[in-house]
């Protein structure tokens, strides 16, 4: 139960701070996108706000062995400290769709309650990207040389 209720309260403290910082607006979202442009760099205090904090909780999960609520916290090898192949189209396709889109997963969902057709057609082209995202990994795994 306290699980669900920290997720809950996790997943609040988001959603709030998705709206708060603009993140749901896609105009604001372009135009941090549009460094040739009309650039609008206020965004760059959200990404700050959430890397600082987060390699400081990094940082304090070396030390421990197990998580606050008491699950074990899975710890990175030095294999996966490095970018391969799957990071880096992933993160390019992701980029390319948050681009073009001004929105990415936490956001589009938001904008389900206020996004209209628009929001509706891109949660559902999102779905459909992470159903064909397996099957098209392990077409390409079963392609890669050995």
């Amino acid at each position: 139960m306290l699980r669900l209720l920290s997720a809950l309260v996790a997943g609040g403290l988001f959603g709030a701070g998705l709206l708060v910082s603009g993140m749901v607006d896609t105009t604001k979202v372009q135009g941090w996108l549009d460094v040739f442009g009309d650039w609008n760099p206020t965004l760059a205090f959200v990404l700050g706000g959430a890397i600082v904090p987060m390699a400081i909780a990094w940082r304090v999960a070396e030390r421990r062995k197990v998580a606050v609520l008491g699950g074990p916290l899975p710890l990175m090898t030095e294999g996966e400290a490095r970018p391969g192949r799957n990071l880096i189209i992933g993160s390019t396709v992701f980029g390319a769709g948050w681009a073009l889109a001004g929105l990415c997963p936490g956001p589009a969902l938001a904008s389900l309650t206020f996004g209209g057709t628009g929001g509706i057609v891109f949660v559902v082209a999102m779905a459909a990207g992470m159903l064909a995202a397996p099957p098209i990994r392990a077409r390409l795994d079963r392609m890669q040389p050995a």
